[in-house]
């Protein structure tokens, strides 16, 4: 591997913290290449639109990732599709992906935001595909006048639930607490919508068919009885866990694995390393806060490549 082959930095993620990292990577000439599953990241798996983001009062996901991805395609910044699986630092730092490729660099820019948490319980896996789902935008035109359940009370079970309530017949939202979490906006369009239902104090136990998801079982909290509910398909939205396995060894992890950084930087212990938006231990998973983080942290590469060309590192 040549000195041709080296990358001033390189980006890993392609949501709104990895859009925003290489569009200012591009603005300061950094040979960048960015690499992501898909443009977008957890923001392409939205179902509803996008409030209150900066100059837009509303805006449609799709648009907006369209909008994202035309800036980015101004700058010269490779994009390339893939997985990383692992992060290494000799000389310089190797990050390698799924199917054997290998890239290095002086800088690396994690903003691999999160995937889907998972109950964990049983048949989850087994109906994978087969009736459960965690995206509805995914899956829910195979639900079509159908009834379904959603797995989780706060903010994005709700919105779940206001998607798919143009697809199917009916909609159970199960909340394992005794109250709903989702703010009184999203519970006021639920109430009105008229097909849903919604379960509070359920602990969902397991899930059941042959084939294909026929129903689940949860747990009544307070009167401890097991209850059946026949259902086609179930979309399970109880939260993210970051996707940051890859970076083991190079970086401290709090207790949700998220990823520990500098706030002024957000450097992780290892320097040249930097992570922004869900993947890391900031409180405030926000799409703003994202392009935020992923600014500041190209900024700061920037400023540590600068130093390291120079001999000064």
């Amino acid at each position: 591997m040549t000195n041709s082959n080296l990358y001033d930095l390189i980006i890993i993620g392609g949501g709104p913290a990895g859009i925003t990292a290489g569009i200012y990577a591009g603005r300061q000439k950094l040979k960048t290449i960015l690499i992501a599953k898909e443009i977008g990241g957890q923001l392409a798996k939205k179902v509803v639109d996008i409030e209150n983001y900066p100059g837009f009062e509303k805006i449609s996901r799709t648009e907006l990732i369209e909008r994202f991805k035309k800036h980015l395609e101004k700058f010269d910044i490779k994009i390339k599709k893939g997985e990383v699986v692992k992060i290494e630092k000799e000389k310089y730092f190797l990050v390698h992906l799924k199917g054997g490729d290998t890239l290095k660099s002086l800088a690396v820019i994690i903003a691999s935001g999160a995937d889907p948490k998972p109950l964990e319980v049983e048949g989850e896996k087994e109906f994978l595909g087969k009736g459960v789902s965690y995206c509805a935008i995914c899956d829910g035109h195979f639900f079509k006048d159908k009834i379904v359940a959603v797995i989780g009370g706060g903010n994005a079970g709700f919105e779940t639930a206001i998607f798919l309530s143009k697809i199917a017949k009916k909609i159970y939202i199960l909340e394992y607490g005794e109250k709903v979490r989702a703010n009184q906006t999203n519970q006021e369009i639920v109430k009105n919508l008229g097909k849903t239902e919604i379960i509070t104090s359920a602990q969902v136990k397991r899930f059941f068919g042959d084939q294909m998801l026929r129903g689940l079982v949860y747990i009544d909290r307070i009167s401890q009885k097991e209850i059946e509910l026949p259902v086609n398909g179930v979309f399970i939205q109880i939260g993210n866990q970051p996707a940051t396995s890859f970076a083991k060894g190079l970086v401290d992890f709090n207790e949700r694995d998220e990823i520990i950084v500098e706030f002024e930087t957000c450097q992780t212990k290892t320097k040249g390393l930097f992570a922004a938006g869900d993947c890391n231990a900031g409180p405030f998973k926000q799409i703003v806060t994202a392009c935020g983080e992923g600014a500041k942290s190209s900024l700061a590469a920037f400023q540590y490549i600068q130093k390291l060309k120079s001999n000064k590192i």
